[in-house]
């Protein structure tokens, strides 16, 4: 019979290590936009009393940048708007600090003339980090570059938003239809979508 041999190894990571993550990745997403600024604040949940005059204005569309969000609230801890040309960089620092990719959705911002491509990602290791990712693109012209070559995991991803909310995902290896029929000329989820 062979013999079987078990080691045990305990490894003692420093109680700041969870923090060391979050603030480096932080720091990584800073270094995308020219001013490095993080908001710290969501405008959007500001205690500020609104005039009538600012209740009246249709919400503007965020600027590019990177917000900390209370993850209580809003379920993630860092929010990054990203142009598509920074896309593909926002992944591979997400992917070189070992997170793992949740979900890719959009949204249909039909009065901007705008779809929203968002990204979900994650880390458990030790203490939950959670990190969104969100590109706007030209309703008429919806095409963002594929992050498959950096999460493989991305290719149902994108089929299933691509079914969705007609996004192109460009030089993606195999974008046919996942959900819908393969000669499905319309996507459901978008809000000028009549059954």
């Amino acid at each position: 019979l062979p013999t079987i041999y078990i080691f045990a190894v305990s490894i003692r990571l420093p109680q700041e290590y969870p923090a060391m993550i979050y603030e480096k990745t932080k720091s990584a997403l800073s270094e995308l936009f020219q001013s490095g600024e993080i908001d710290s604040e969501d405008p959007a949940t500001q205690d500020d009393v609104a005039t009538e005059e600012q209740e009246d204005k249709e919400p503007q569309p965020r600027v590019n940048g990177l917000v900390e969000r209370n993850y209580a609230q809003h379920g993630y801890h860092l929010d990054a708007q990203v142009g598509t040309d920074q896309l593909l960089q926002a992944v591979q620092i997400l992917d070189s600090h070992e997170f793992f990719i949740e979900s890719i959705t959009g949204v249909d911002w039909i009065k901007d003339g705008q779809l929203e491509v968002i990204y979900d990602f994650s880390r458990y290791d030790f203490e939950v980090c959670r990190v969104v990712i969100r590109t706007r693109i030209d309703r008429n012209k919806p095409v963002v570059p594929t992050i498959t070559e950096i999460y493989s995991g991305a290719n149902w991803h994108e089929r299933e938003t691509h079914d969705f909310f007609g996004i192109k995902f460009d030089g993606h290896p195999h974008l046919i239809p996942l959900l819908l029929p393969e000669d499905a000329t319309f996507h459901p989820l978008l809000k000028d979508f009549k059954a």
